[in-house]
């Protein structure tokens, strides 16, 4: 079984006037990435490693996951801006089954979008939409749609 784990980047900070690439998380995105990852770990799931793009933000946002799910994170310049087929290719090539991306918009929705069939119309800032195909093989499983699949947002994160 593969399970493919797209996550958006927690909201960051606009007023900081870095470089985009340098962008650190607002309050919110401080307060969301946390949440966020405790809901993901509270379904079980442990993903052998999670992919992230350079970016703080990015980088920020997979640590938070990494730590509530015990997993290591890697960086890759690659995932940054990147477009939906490189960050499919990208988890294609993890050498795992059980993988978490950390990523940007438009690239996360494209993906989001094409993988639910149209389901999924778009990747709120610390979405996290999960994909499940029945094989253990990422050439059929980036050829075909996922058996399943599921998001959850940060929109009722207040609520836990």
């Amino acid at each position: 079984m593969i399970t493919l784990i797209l996550i958006r980047h927690a909201k960051s900070d606009w007023g900081t006037g870095q470089d985009d690439h340098e962008r650190p998380l607002n309050d919110r995105g401080r307060r969301d990435a946390p949440a966020m990852a405790r809901r993901l770990a509270a379904t079980g799931v442990r993903p052998a490693r999670i992919l992230s793009s350079t970016a703080v933000r990015a980088r920020t946002t997979a640590q938070v996951f990494a730590d509530a799910l015990g997993v290591p994170v890697e960086t890759d310049e690659g995932l940054y801006g990147a477009p939906g087929a490189k960050l499919l290719a990208a988890a294609a090539a993890s050498g795992v089954t059980d993988v978490v991306v950390v990523a940007h918009d438009p690239g996360m929705t494209v993906l989001a979008e094409q993988l639910s069939d149209g389901g999924i119309g778009a990747m709120p800032t610390c979405a996290v939409a999960t994909f499940v195909w029945d094989t253990d093989d990422w050439d059929v499983a980036t050829a075909t749609p996922p058996a399943r699949w599921n998001i959850d947002t940060p929109r009722d994160v207040s609520a836990d």
